[in-house]
């Protein structure tokens, strides 16, 4: 198991005198069932094992970005792999790879968050405090929350596994599909509990503050857990906000530029991110993005940003973030939406900023208080508080040196939802957000369908075809001949 910086903050503050025990540990998955956790270094161990699912598993580094904003109309495909295409064009088949790998990755996560919760109890060493053990737990069900909430998200209902397999007869392997509505009364109850078990912060350090799960994070995914499900709850939602918003965290907007230029993480605004160091310790993801002035190849990139969404900036005036999230660059390649010669500008997704050689310190935020901030103004308005609501949305606006709201971009409560859905588009582009703001709002297939893009080689409009059925992607078909317990979503 590699030595995370998350590994190295989560031990920064336990006070155990078996550290170097914890260093020199073999893996988990190498120890016996019997021996693995009866120690406080071995269970804080296996809880870095859960975290570290954020690093290791494809979705969360940056196929989250392909599923949400290249799925949608934020962004084009890009590069040349025909598997990325497919999500673009919507045509992702029950065997697209990324499905089983994704679906595997993210309930391997989940294991690793229940053997914590099974095996926390059981440890009688003294250097386990009963407070200490009380966090673990929260952080352990706000580790499996997130990753239910990933996979209710692009799945719908799916098997809820809260204890770990301890059989391999067809009845405890062969779970069938829970509802939508049980995935989201777990994700929330998990989160409710975590909530009275986790401290507001660990100390000082914001390296471990923001490496951890805390009450603000439980409160926050909570508050979007509340929203997404499929009869939202905007009195929950608003009430975990203000939660946020009362921690001793004291989180708070921050310059915009300052969250994306890869000085300043582990911010006032970051709620909980994931900690890359760089190096052996790095993401790759900013490679595959970058233009080659900044990358040093002159490979084709991929998330090519949209003429839509160039123009949905442009609309509002939005420099502040549209420079902030975006560069243009002159390449050899041809792009063919943006330029069908070579020489041609075209826009780079840069969020990120610094490659590294596949080896990036650039993180994604997995929680951060602007977000809450437009979620407050979704709520406020969806309880018909246009006015409080549009004080929200004027909050985002002002550190982007955008003037407050007219009174025609807050005229009904339905023209201020969909200010408020632009808003989020502009705010939260290339954080993998997009397609499921778009499904919160019911707008998907309009918005997919209605999407004007032109493809420079010959002169055609491209057909999206969204259906319904495409809101959620296929159950992967190598689980459904594994499980035959589980049911086909609709294609």
């Amino acid at each position: 198991m590699k030595t995370y910086k998350i590994m190295i903050t989560l031990l920064s503050i336990l006070v155990l005198t078996a550290c170097d025990d914890f260093l020199d540990l073999t893996p988990i998955s190498e120890e016996t069932s019997a021996d693995a956790y009866n120690t406080a270094s071995q269970i804080e161990a296996a809880l870095v094992g859960a975290y570290e699912s954020f690093q290791s598993s494809e979705y969360y580094v940056w196929d989250n970005i392909l599923f949400q904003d290249v799925r949608s109309d934020n962004n084009y495909a890009g590069g040349d792999n025909p598997e990325i295409f497919t999500i673009d064009f919507l045509n992702i088949t029950p065997t697209h790879s990324r499905l089983f790998t994704h679906w595997s990755n993210i309930y391997n996560a989940i294991s690793k968050a229940n053997i914590v919760l099974e095996r926390v109890d059981g440890v009688t060493d003294p250097l386990l405090t009963e407070e200490r053990k009380n966090q673990i737990k929260g952080e352990a069900y706000f580790l499996r929350s997130y990753h239910y909430f990933t996979l209710v998200k692009l799945w719908g209902g799916v098997p809820l596994i809260t204890s770990t397999i301890k059989s391999t007869a067809p009845g405890s392997v062969n779970i069938p599909r829970a509802s939508v509505t049980e995935v989201y009364q777990q994700i929330t109850a998990d989160l409710e509990l975590a909530a009275t078990l986790l401290p507001d912060t660990y100390g000082s350090d914001a390296s471990v503050n923001k490496a951890r799960a805390t009450a603000g994070a439980a409160f926050a995914l909570a508050a979007k857990a509340y929203a997404q499900q499929p009869i939202p709850d905007y009195e929950k939602v608003l009430s975990n906000i203000q939660n946020v918003e009362s921690s001793k965290a004291n989180y708070r907007l921050i310059n915009y530029n300052q969250l994306f230029d890869g000085n300043n993480y582990n911010n006032a605004e970051s709620i909980i991110e994931v900690q890359y160091l760089g190096g052996n310790e790095g993401n790759y993801g900013p490679q595959l993005l970058l233009p080659p002035s900044i990358s040093g190849d002159t490979w084709r990139k991929f998330v090519t940003p949209s003429h839509d969404l160039i123009n949905a900036f442009d609309a509002q005036g939005d420099v502040v973030r549209k420079n902030a999230s975006i560069l243009f660059e002159a390449v050899q390649w041809v792009d063919e939406y943006w330029g069908n010669a070579a020489g041609s500008s075209i826009p780079f997704s840069y969020k990120w900023k610094e490659a590294g050689g596949f080896a990036s310190s650039n993180r994604q935020y997995l929680l951060r208080y602007g977000d809450m901030v437009l979620l407050k103004a979704e709520a406020l308005n969806e309880l018909n508080q246009l006015e409080p609501a549009a004080t929200e949305v004027n909050r985002i606006r002002a550190r982007a040196s955008l003037p407050d709201l007219t009174a025609n971009q807050k005229s009904s409560k339905e023209v201020l939802r969909q200010t408020i859905l632009e808003e989020r588009r502009l705010e939260l582009f290339q954080e993998g957000q997009r397609w499921d703001d778009l499904a919160r709002f019911n707008q998907l297939v309009s918005t997919m369908n209605n999407l004007v893009e032109i493809d420079l080689r010959d002169g055609s409009t491209v057909n999206y075809n969204m259906t319904e059925a495409k809101i959620l992607l296929p159950i992967p078909q190598q689980e459904l001949d594994r499980n035959p317990a589980l049911t086909q979503n609709p294609l």
